[in-house]
This record gives C-alpha cells, sequence and structure tokens, in this order.
C-alpha cells in the first residue's frame, strides 16, 4: 500500500489486486508495472504479463525443493522464469529488493538517530 499512495501522489492510476481478487490476470495483464508482494510463491504467471512490462517483485517464498541443502529455495510472488520471457525488466529473488531494502532501514535508523540526538542531518 506504501508504494501505491507514493504511485498516486505521482498521478500514477493504480489498480490494487490481491491473492483473493476474482480473474486477477485481466488486471495484471494490463499493467505497465507491476509490484508484486501478496506472499504467495510464483502467484504472478508469466502468461499473465504484457509484453514490456517491468516488474518489481517483493515477495519471498520458500519453495520446497530437495536438491538444495536446507530442503528449500527462495522464489518471489512472480513466476520468473515465465515471466522474464516477457518483462522488459523484472527484479530477482533472492537478490532483487531485498538489498535496497535493507540499505534504507540502516539509513532510516541513522537519520533517527541523529534526530533524537538533536544534530541536523
Amino acid at each position: 500500500m506504501p508504494a501505491a499512495m507514493l504511485l498516486m501522489k505521482a498521478d500514477a492510476t493504480v489498480t490494487v489486486v490481491h491473492s483473493r481478487t476474482p480473474n486477477p490476470e485481466k488486471f495484471i495483464k494490463s499493467a505497465d508495472i507491476i509490484i508484486a508482494c501478496c506472499g504467495v510463491a510464483q502467484f504472478v504467471k508469466g502468461e499473465w504479463v504484457k509484453p514490456g512490462a517491468v516488474i518489481i517483485d517483493v515477495g519471498t517464498n520458500p519453495l520446497i525443493d530437495p536438491t538444495k541443502k536446507a530442503g528449500f529455495r527462495l522464489v518471489g510472488d512472480v513466476d520468473f522464469a515465465g515471466a522474464k520471457k516477457v518483462a522488459s525488466m523484472i527484479t530477482p529473488v533472492p537478490g532483487g529488493v531485498g538489498p535496497m531494502t535493507i540499505a534504507m532501514l540502516m539509513r532510516n535508523t541513522c537519520d533517527s538517530s541523529i534526530r533524537s540526538l538533536g544534530l541536523t542531518l
């Protein structure tokens, strides 16, 4: 929702689709930008993606994989293999938005500590 609010503030037309939306592919197929964060592994299928769309996959879901030492692998909310064939850009999972999220959390922590000491940025 925060991303939706920021986009709307920038005059973007935003449609919020969740895991229980009837026929989600109808909405996703027309999107120029898809920000996926519903907590369902590989929810967005490659055939739902509009050619040339940009995909930001925020989801991190464990998927059982006996070939891995841990017994699972991490996947996003988008079927990466299918979506990368039609999307112009797509963030990987893992390694996509996670490092940026950590960097911004660290930045906000530092900014908050500076403010709590009465210092200016």
